[in-house]
């Protein structure tokens, strides 16, 4: 067997090492901090964090609130995954489309949508009368109402997967069930549901990790409920600026991340145990008829899907076209002031546009590079890169699971200093968010590209070799076109993530670089509500005109470049 050429090392050192610099360096400087102290590891800070008041308060809160969100959003998911996937329901695209919807909607942006919705000076309730009375307590500044919104917002997330399980099952189970004269009912029970047993552990971990980082929805809906969680709590005392402030907050964010590793570890280990082996090429599961009962079951879906939509939006459409929040919604009252303010003469607006858009897609465009390089080295056939390129994996598993605002904090305390060397600090500049969304976001690039080498047989690459192609003409003449919808794939769901994110850039972001995300949620902790729901609903409107162009796209791409598509 042919010895690796010089430049697929040099390439796979260099891919490693940048992952591990921007991944695994600020993480192990977190835990260092949190830690250990000059005689050490000493353990005594995170011990007296956990004794105290506000940080136990904090982290029950948290955990509660994580896991009930994530516990109700699986059920939700999973109960739209079988319809859509199991039944005759009709429409299933569009239904699809908008079920995975509000996943891309901001998180402090659904939080807004849905204050304005159902609050006493909600416009819409107010037109239909329907609204509370004035100066009574919000019915969403609770625990249930914080649930309930983080249940809207990760509940795709589940019916993403269980869809996708649903339809790697092999159609042969569902006629051989069906011929033994199993109904609907039987079949889901003794077949589906123990072969999705897998999947759904994945999405109520997957869902309770995101929540238990959710920072928009926390903030905006906990701070006012007095329901305190440890992202709010972590950002509350950042904003204190004490003497020993970064320590204090690297301790309660090594708790959140703790948090974070157990969930995933029980989900890894449960997962085996539940593992089954399917004999079987995947295919369209059995349509089951719905018979009578379809139009109504129809009805409630689509009702569903309305009032998760229409109603949040209308309210913040309403609230943006008025010149007071509070006011009713009229021809008198009527103004597009707010558009024009945050779309042409707020230069904060503009700039963070501007921000988002040069950092989301300069994250996605690095991102499928990385990816396609790092892909090709996790299916390579020497042992020793394989291993190599899994610890490179490791890392950006690690960082996309742990809270953004854990990453925030590991990012300050590795790049606060000046760089060695350049003596140029990152701090404080749009650089520093750039390279924390590489951090964060690098798996969920990844993850496509890498499934695709794995399907890809090896002698592809031997060909290649045998015509005298070097390493970097066979990544760009043979893997990169054969992996390009892949990481197109990877990269728009990395920028429509990071176009709209404000967790990871909450506590990175300055003067001059702020963000989308920033500068919406700093307009309504601010007071300023008309701008804030003027901005919210202009980045709704770019991101549904978005997912549109996409789908307008893919008829004419290869299949599996728009992410939401079959």
């Amino acid at each position: 067997m042919q010895s690796a050429s010089s430049s697929e090392k040099v390439t796979l050192l260099l891919v490693v090492t940048g992952a591990t610099l921007i991944c695994g360096l600020p993480l192990l400087l977190l835990f260092k901090t949190g830690l250990t102290d000059t005689t050490g590891l000493n353990v005594g800070p995170l011990l007296e964090a956990l004794q105290n008041r506000s940080v136990k308060r904090a982290l029950w809160h948290s955990i509660e609130s994580s896991f009930l969100s994530a516990l109700a959003a699986t059920v939700l998911g999973t109960i739209l995954a079988l319809l859509i996937g199991l039944t005759n329901i009709r429409a299933k695209g569009l239904l699809v489309f908008l079920i995975l919807l509000p996943m891309m909607i901001p998180p402090h942006v659904t939080a807004i949508a849905w204050i304005q919705a159902l609050g006493p000076a909600s416009p819409v309730l107010r037109w239909l009368g329907l609204a509370p009375e004035l100066g009574s307590t919000h019915p969403l500044y609770s625990r249930e109402g914080l649930v309930l919104l983080l249940t809207l917002q990760h509940s795709p997330l589940v019916f993403l997967l269980t869809r996708a399980a649903l339809r790697s099952f092999p159609r042969e189970l569902s006629d051989a069930a069906r011929i033994s004269g199993a109904g609907a009912f039987t079949m889901l029970r003794r077949i589906t549901l123990p072969l999705l047993g897998p999947a759904l552990l994945a999405g109520f971990a997957l869902a309770f990790v995101a929540a238990l980082g959710n920072f928009g929805i926390n903030a905006l809906i906990g701070i006012p409920a007095r329901y305190t969680t440890l992202p709010v709590l972590v950002w509350r005392r950042l904003a204190s600026f004490g003497p020993d402030i970064l320590p204090n907050v690297a301790v309660i964010s090594v708790i959140l991340a703790f948090v974070a590793f157990t969930a995933i570890l029980l989900q890894s280990l449960l997962q085996r145990r539940m593992r089954a082996s399917l004999i079987g090429l995947p295919q369209d599961p059995l349509a089951i008829s719905l018979g009578r009962k379809r139009p109504y079951i129809e009805a409630l879906i689509w009702l569903l899907v309305a009032s998760v939509l229409l109603l949040p939006a209308a309210s913040l459409l309403a609230t943006s076209l008025v010149r007071t929040y509070g006011l009713p919604l009229s021809l008198d009252t009527l103004t597009l002031e707010n558009f024009v303010e945050v779309l042409w003469r707020q230069t904060v607006t503009l700039r963070a546009f501007a921000n988002s858009t040069f950092v989301a897609a300069a994250a996605a465009v690095l991102i499928a590079g990385t990816s396609l390089l790092l892909g090709y080295f996790l299916s390579h056939r020497h042992r020793a890169h394989r291993r190599w390129a899994e610890f490179a994996l490791t890392q950006t598993e690690i960082a996309f699971a742990v809270p953004g605002l854990v990453m925030s904090i590991a990012f300050i305390l590795a790049f606060i200093r000046p760089l060695p060397l350049v003596n140029v600090s990152l701090y404080g500049s749009l650089w520093i968010i750039l390279l924390a969304y590489l951090s964060v976001f690098l798996a969920v690039g990844l993850k496509p590209v890498a499934a695709a080498f794995l399907q890809m047989d090896g002698s592809l690459e031997d060909a290649a070799k045998v015509s005298g192609a070097g390493f970097f003409r066979r990544i760009t003449r043979v893997f990169a076109p054969l992996t390009a919808p892949s990481a197109a794939s990877g990269a728009i769901l990395v920028f429509l993530t990071a176009y709209n994110e404000v967790t990871v850039s909450a506590l990175l972001w300055s003067t001059g670089n702020e963000t989308i995300g920033t500068t919406i949620f700093n307009y309504e902790d601010g007071g300023y509500t008309t701008l804030a729901a003027a901005m919210s609903a202009v980045v709704v409107a770019a991101t549904v005109l978005i997912m549109l162009a996409m789908n307008v796209l893919a008829k004419r791409v290869p299949a599996g470049t728009i992410p939401w598509k079959d």
